[in-house]
């Protein structure tokens, strides 16, 4: 179907005039989507997509039902809001629902950039033939993807909201492996597909070097450097560990008992800002709400969490904006963390370190206890070990049990250089200097 503002809005307004749902709210999605993935040094797949789907959530009473479809004719849809009410008809009673948003003003966003709406599959291959051709030059084998979207979302609903935005992104990542045990990554990701390729080939392929030979070091407590992308990969556990109402209300998340205390650094303040353009921007949430900026940790402090309207209904605070697509068992996840830069380059972090360890990222995380923000993951792509200030050899990657909270206490240094950089979520972060780091397995080789 044609994609744009005026299209996608009289679509939505005739599947709400099928409904006889109480309250009916439809989300549009629209993905333009292009893929090159490259392994052993070749690339192995080219893929676009082009699709259009919509999710209708019915209210009936204190009932809720939701049903997707991407079959857009009239009586595909008519069929689709009709099997929605049905559902929510036979639902149990939700006593805390309230009722679907009403309509608010939205603000402009940078969300979209034309360079990356026009990339095309010859620049996207040319790209990944920078990050091939060095890795080949040394001997070196490069994996990878670069992906590039046009995404126009929308919502509509019975009360009035109406909210549409065209959003891109552009995501390139790449391992390069070494002789068989050394390894190096890299990967950047923003509105604009406008990435230094260059650099990012020698980021992976100088790292995949140095890590060659690794030697296995005692586990223990490090005093510990972590480049950008294993802060990353620390702080979207953490929100998924529950920085929302939902999870505060539970009592299952790493901020309950600690709201208005001290939880890490005088330096660290942690934010969670949609309308950030060095973020995937965008103006509003999946119900079409305007997302707000939420300071969640204000120099070190404990401050806020983050609403969706079921939330903000139920304990009677504002809408911050940060509802997922129903069904949401999650909560309000925030999905635009970001970490304040300090002035600090990687090398002066690691100066500052007499003996210790440099994680370039995580692999394979998961939480082990949501309350006290412990997780448990893998470093890869580029452990090593510090010595007098300086990186002297690579060391076998470590499995780890950290707190979260203790690691952001125990901050020494913030990196004044900032990258956004996502497993699930992305997370716009620096590297950080941690006075201890609790590494608590060695792996026998790259996992």
């Amino acid at each position: 179907m044609q994609m744009d503002e005026s299209t996608i809005r009289a679509l939505c307004q005739k599947i709400l005039g099928f409904s006889q749902a109480d309250q009916t709210e439809v989300l549009f999605t629209g993905t333009q989507g292009a893929l090159t993935r490259f392994a052993m040094n070749h690339i192995h797949q080219n893929v676009a997509e082009d699709n259009a789907q919509v999710s209708i959530r019915a209210v009936v009473g204190k009932r809720v039902g939701v049903v997707g479809t991407n079959e857009l004719d009239d009586a595909s849809l008519q069929k689709t809001v009709e099997r929605a009410a049905e559902i929510a008809r036979v639902q149990p009673e939700n006593p805390e629902w309230h009722s679907l948003p009403g309509n608010a003003p939205l603000s402009h966003v940078t969300s979209f950039s034309e360079y990356t709406a026009s990339y095309t599959p010859e620049a996207r291959a040319k790209a990944v033939g920078t990050v091939i051709q060095l890795a080949k030059e040394r001997g070196f084998e490069a994996a990878g993807a670069f992906e590039t979207n046009v995404n126009h979302f929308a919502v509509a609903n019975s009360l009035g909201v109406w909210a549409y935005e065209p959003r891109t992104d552009a995501e390139f990542h790449a391992v390069v492996m070494a002789d068989g045990d050394g390894s190096g990554w890299t990967q950047r990701m923003g509105i604009d597909a406008t990435f230094d390729f260059e650099a990012m080939a020698r980021e992976a392929v100088d790292t995949a070097a140095r890590s060659r030979n690794p030697i296995a070091l005692d586990i223990g407590e490090y005093e510990t450097v972590l480049e950008s992308y294993a802060v990353s990969e620390m702080l979207q556990n953490l929100a998924f560990m529950g920085l929302d109402a939902q999870a505060q209300r539970e009592g299952r998340g790493p901020m309950v008992g600690r709201l208005g205390e001290r939880v890490a650094a005088e330096s660290i303040m942690l934010v969670d800002d949609a309308s950030d353009p060095h973020t995937l921007a965008n103006a509003f949430d999946f119900e079409g709400v305007p997302t707000q900026r939420v300071v969640l940790i204000d120099h070190g402090v404990a401050k806020a969490v983050t609403y969706d309207s079921f939330n903000a209904q139920l304990e009677g605070r504002p809408n911050t904006g940060h509802a997922l697509p129903a069904p949401n068992t999650f909560g309000p996840v925030p999905i635009h963390l970001a970490l304040g830069a300090g002035t600090a380059s990687v090398e002066e972090l690691i100066k500052g370190i007499d003996r210790g360890i440099y994680v370039t990222r995580f692999h394979y995380t998961n939480p082990v206890h949501p309350v006290k923000a412990i997780f448990t993951g893998m470093t890869r792509d580029g452990t090593f070990l510090i010595e007098h200030g300086e990186l002297t050899q690579p060391v076998k990657s470590f499995r780890f049990v950290q707190s979260i909270w203790e690691a952001l206490n125990g901050v020494k240094g913030l990196g004044r250089e900032r990258l956004l950089a996502k497993d699930y979520i992305p997370v716009l972060a620096p590297a950080i200097h941690v006075a201890s780091w609790s590494f608590t397995g060695v792996q026998s080789a790259i996992a």
